[in-house]
């Protein structure tokens, strides 16, 4: 069992902005604080290993820009890795946004930088000062996101011109399905089937805790909505583990199935 520990005095140590919308934050209910489903994402390896133990990372990784000097806002900052990976890479100042405030205490309790800011707040209602940032990160948040085309104006907004925005989310091929899981074919084999792909909307699935609430979204749609969010795309990728990977946890050589990570990074025009 591992122990998080706990930012004893959280409101000293996070911005609490999101006032500033109009929106209360107990309208928007977060998975992530419910206890039962923290302690079952505390025991993932990308939560006990950090940026490592995230099979997309490496490819996520070399998709950024050169840190040094950047003002950076991570979107959906969790635990606070990438925002102390980014300092440590020369980042001149980070901002880390999350909904969960049990994520944030974590983050607050392992950062001592004071030029990283963590702040509780809603991606739905996000609101930053125009042209503030350099870059503009964001692993596996944006598919909590009912409203895709006003986070991605505003990420834009948020950005200088020529800003990077570098964000993965879970691949469509992977979320579409109204029951997604595993299933045996006639012949015996493991195939992951794909329903109403182009039904975009509200999925409800079973991880870690049942009934997760995600919005599913075409390729086409994710990448339509940047462009005309004034992103122009520089590169996308669909995860899939690489030979090394699949040989230190075997379990990786069921992604060579169907894509399970959607990573891309555009400009800001």
């Amino acid at each position: 069992m591992h122990h998080l520990p706990i930012a004893p005095k959280l409101q000293d140590n996070i911005e609490y902005r999101h006032h500033q919308s109009g929106h209360r934050m107990d309208d928007h209910p977060n998975i992530y604080d419910e206890p039962s489903f923290f302690e079952g994402y505390s025991r993932l390896p990308r939560s006990l290993d950090g940026l490592e133990g995230a099979p997309e990372w490496p490819v996520l990784r070399d998709m950024l820009p050169d840190m040094q000097g950047l003002r950076v806002v991570d979107l959906g900052c969790g635990w606070g890795w990438f925002c102390r990976w980014a300092r440590e890479n020369g980042a001149a100042h980070v901002h880390g946004i999350d909904l969960s405030s049990r994520m944030l205490a974590h983050a607050c309790a392992n950062t001592s930088d004071p030029t990283i800011v963590y702040e509780l707040g809603s991606l739905e209602h996000l609101t930053l000062p125009a042209g503030s940032f350099d870059l503009a990160y964001s692993s596996l948040a944006f598919h909590y996101i009912s409203d895709a085309a006003r986070l991605y104006a505003e990420i834009a907004r948020c950005l200088r011109p020529g800003g990077h925005l570098v964000f993965s989310t879970e691949h469509p091929v992977y979320m579409a399905a109204a029951r997604p899981g595993w299933v045996t074919s006639e012949s015996g084999e493991k195939v992951w089937p794909v329903d109403s792909y182009f039904a975009e909307g509200p999925r409800r699935t079973d991880w870690i805790t049942k009934d997760v609430l995600k919005y599913h979204r075409t390729i086409g749609t994710t990448l339509n909505l940047l462009i005309r969010s004034g992103f122009r795309i520089e590169q996308v990728e669909e995860f899939c583990p690489t030979a090394e990977q699949i040989s230190a946890r075997p379990a990786l050589a069921d992604e060579l199935q169907r894509p399970t990570f959607l990573l891309v990074a555009a400009l800001r025009a």
